[in-house]
């Protein structure tokens, strides 16, 4: 008989997506500000600055952060059904990953879509104007121009409203090109779990497995393999095997799960740029040359898998899992959704007023020619400025998530709501609200 599993407390994964949204939001300011932090060191003859340090660059990492969502994703999305399927009940876990799919469309779009018309309306009203000038490259990249005519500008919104689910593009909002691939992630999670829920619990993490495997050989290091480790980790926290195994032997669980996380803030520290720069990720880079496919971006892959390792560290690690369980963590972690959809746009509009509305552009040189050059980009208004703007944007940030969180996120729940009583089958609609997590 197999033993039946302990009751297992899944709040650490709100807070684990907590810290993943604030570092995102980090790494896109690091971005803004210090792109040097990219590289693991200032050159390859200098040594690093602090931020710059293994483990400690996890801060300002935020490639690590996309793949924890896509674990989170196949995490939470494959537990309820799996612990059904466990149960013996599968018919009611069917049931529950059609109504899941349905509704995951809602989710994702509607929020990304009121996001999106946000931002448009403040760019055709010039207030990405400063953060077209301002010198830093990541902030002009991300800020377009407003349209050029009433009608253009609805063609332009539809028009990106579209793209953003085709291949990713918003213009508007450049960072919800991740969006499209966290979709895919979910539609993974629920055909797996369509397919694999009347399967023998062993025989489904073998398969599960294989997913990874072929998601890994077949370069889908952005969401692909992480979804299929989170659908992987759900399963077996809720195998009673392997639960009452770990449990029965507490110090060899803690001593393996302690180096699971060490190695996984490891690999999620390895530098998008110049690896060769610094002793450890140049041992890194040799190293990825054994375990990666080649012809592959190891800054996405090595990320993606110190992000698995880390998660099944934490998952039997109990005092990671009680750090994660923090009120204030697992209250970021609420918030997650809006803080990802909302700090791009706040990052171009009120962090750039702030740190260089006050300064001036630099006038007009001259080239070799005597012809006048165009104007330099629009340096920091001073330096000290950003010791107090950025605690204070953090700050604000969340108090409009918060906001985004009690009137949006409702209204978004509503819509989705309204659309599934017109569309489902009477005997398959249900009296519950959904829940925007």
């Amino acid at each position: 008989m197999t033993p039946t599993p302990p009751k297992r407390d899944v709040v650490w994964v709100d807070g684990l997506r907590g810290i993943a949204s604030v570092l995102v939001v980090t790494a896109h300011i690091c971005r803004s500000l210090a792109p040097h932090l990219l590289s693991p060191a200032m050159s390859d003859k200098l040594p690093p600055t602090l931020l710059q340090l293994p483990f400690i660059r996890c801060l300002v990492m935020g490639r690590a952060s996309v793949a924890i969502f896509a674990i989170v994703t196949g995490y939470v999305n494959s537990l309820g059904p799996l612990k059904k399927s466990r149960a013996g009940n599968a018919d009611a876990a069917l049931s529950g990953v059609a109504k899941s799919t349905f509704r995951r469309f809602g989710r994702f779009m509607i929020p990304a879509v009121v996001a999106t018309v946000f931002s448009w309306l403040g760019c055709q009203f010039g207030a990405y104007d400063i953060a077209r000038v301002a010198d830093s490259q990541w902030i002009r990249d991300t800020s377009p121009e407003s349209s050029t005519s009433f009608a253009g500008a609805f063609y332009d919104l539809f028009k990106n409203l579209g793209t953003t689910w085709i291949d990713g593009f918003n213009t508007y909002d450049r960072i919800q090109w991740t969006l499209t691939y966290l979709l895919k992630g979910s539609m993974m999670t629920y055909l797996s779990l369509f397919a694999l829920v009347y399967v023998k619990p062993r025989w489904r993490m073998l398969i599960i497995a294989g997913m990874f495997y072929f998601k890994w050989k077949s370069g889908d290091a952005l969401v692909g393999f992480n979804i299929f480790c989170g659908i992987f980790l759900a399963d077996v926290s809720v195998d009673g095997d392997i639960t009452s195994f770990a449990a029965a032997h507490p110090f060899f669980q803690a001593v393996g799960s302690s180096i699971l996380i060490f190695l996984g803030l490891l690999f999620c520290s390895y530098p998008e740029e110049n690896p060769e720069w610094a002793r450890w990720s140049t041992k890194l880079l040799h190293f990825g040359y054994w375990i990666f496919p080649s012809g592959v971006e190891f800054s996405r892959y090595y990320p993606g898998l110190g992000a698995d390792v880390l998660a099944a560290g934490v998952m039997f690690n109990a005092t990671a899992k009680k750090l994660l369980s923090l009120r204030f963590l697992c209250w970021m972690g609420k918030l997650s959704w809006p803080v990802y959809l909302l700090h791009a746009p706040l990052i171009r509009t009120v962090l750039t007023w702030v740190l260089f509305g006050a300064s001036v552009r630099p006038p007009q040189g001259k080239d070799q020619n005597g012809n006048d050059l165009p104007p330099g980009w629009l340096p920091i208004a001073n330096r000290w400025v950003i010791f107090f703007a950025l605690p204070l944007f953090y700050v604000f940030l969340y108090r409009v998530a918060g906001l985004w969180a009690s009137y949006v996120d409702p209204w978004c729940t509503n819509v989705t709501q309204r659309f599934e009583d017109l569309v489902f089958r009477d005997d398959a609609k249900v009296d519950k609200p959904l829940l925007l997590s």
